[in-house]
């Protein structure tokens, strides 16, 4: 049977037939296979229903069942200094095999619990953790051996294997004390108490954990809150403090384009000299993750304009990501600008590693020397010549630009 019939034939697996080795789906490496190997390196240290470890710290919360959810840590068989298993604010310059390879050492406890009910020791030692200023010593007892799957979540970084816990003891930790002074505060709201720690330079990824803990909140209203739907939470929390300052700078004098590159994903970022307004543009590479056709590449756009969006941005939580560090940069020169990201996904993007990278490449590219133009249409070629894509789908897709190029400026009606 030809390769091209293979391909067509309806309910084949392209993974069946490839096995790994034909790389039918035309990546430079299998995503199956890089997540194999990993787990290959963890799991032979997981034969017992014991588990001895430092936790990075890292803690975990699902959603699925909401609101019973399961909770718990993620420790791997490592005693000793784990902090970058779980710190994507280092992770920038590292592989995908260098991130699975270490991510797949955490091995997630999971205790089924209502989302209001913090009254039991798990509940307890897990927020323990999740204080922590370095790395936590613990150790977890399973009710049977650890077993992984394959997840794919572009929302949060992969992790390994999971079991259900019999009981959890934090053995050594150092105290965040100012995550414990914002845990003791019961009268300090959530939103405050992500917006005080970011203010007091606490990472992001630490802000994320603590707040779907349960650790910030009125008393009463504290509650677990999924992984996943934390880190969106956040990043808008804190993007829309951010934006407030910068609605109230003057605007840049000139157009600007700032490029980064992360892991197969490609950042091309241009600022406007206009009224605050964003949009970002994803183009996702055939056969990449979420693209799985041969030929077509699919383009999909989320933004907003100054009074904002009302509803969750089409492209998910990057979106609010990549606001969040737009507007660090524009705080930092206490400016105002229109700002319209365009991010290729290619295919060496195998496999969704989570939103921390669209935050971290876009932090970034606004850190580094911008090219400046005097004109809209000057930065647009440039930036289309640093892009495969041509400048005509992206034009296509945005409503920012569109907006740009047709509305009319005061001046105009004086000219006339």
């Amino acid at each position: 049977m030809e390769q091209d019939n293979v391909w067509k034939q309806p309910g084949d697996s392209r993974c069946a037939i490839c096995k790994g080795a034909k790389m039918l789906c035309g990546k430079d490496r299998c995503p199956i296979l890089v997540k194999f190997y990993a787990k290959q390196k963890t799991m032979p240290m997981l034969d017992s229903l014991q588990l001895e470890g430092s936790s990075p710290p890292s803690v975990f919360v699902g959603r699925f069942g909401y609101p019973k959810v399961s909770i718990g840590p993620m420790v791997p068989p490592i005693i000793g200094d784990t902090a970058i298993m779980d710190s994507p604010e280092q992770w920038s310059g590292l592989s995908i095999d260098e991130i699975v390879n270490f991510r797949f050492q955490l091995v997630r406890g999971k205790y089924l619990t209502d989302v209001h009910d913090f009254n039991s020791r798990i509940a307890e030692q897990t927020q323990e953790i999740a204080m922590a200023k370095s790395c936590a010593d613990a150790e977890v007892v399973f009710k049977s051996k650890p077993t992984g799957r394959l997840a794919l979540d572009d929302e949060v970084a992969p992790f390994g294997p999971s079991a259900k816990m019999e009981s959890l003891d934090v053995n050594s930790m150092q105290t965040e004390q100012k995550i414990a002074k914002a845990y003791y505060d019961g009268d300090l709201k959530a939103k405050d108490a992500v917006l005080r720690l970011y203010s007091k330079d606490i990472p992001v990824s630490q802000i994320q954990k603590s707040f779907s803990i349960g650790l910030f909140g009125i008393d009463k209203n504290r509650k677990f809150v999924p992984t996943r739907w934390s880190i969106t939470a956040v990043d808008d929390t804190i993007g829309n403090m951010l934006l407030e300052n910068t609605k109230q700078y003057p605007f840049i004098s000139e157009y600007r384009v700032y490029e980064s590159s992360s892991l197969d994903n490609h950042f091309v970022i241009v600022l406007l000299p206009r009224e605050w307004c964003f949009e970002m543009i994803e183009a996702w590479f055939p056969q990449t993750i979420w693209n799985p056709a041969e030929q077509e590449t699919t383009m999909i756009a989320s933004y907003e304009f100054y009074n904002g969006r009302k509803t969750y941005a089409e492209i998910g939580g990057s979106y609010y990501s990549a606001k969040l560090a737009v507007n660090e940069q524009l705080n930092r020169e206490k400016r105002q600008a229109g700002v319209v990201i365009f991010r290729e996904i290619r295919s060496g993007y195998i496999m969704p590693v989570g939103v921390w990278n669209i935050r971290e490449a876009v932090r970034l590219a606004m850190k580094g020397k911008p090219v400046k133009f005097a004109a809209l249409k000057d930065s647009l070629d440039y930036a289309s010549k640093r892009l495969q894509i041509p400048a005509s789908s992206w034009m296509k897709h945005s409503n920012v630009l569109k907006d740009t190029l047709n509305q009319r400026k005061l001046t105009d009606f004086y000219e006339a």
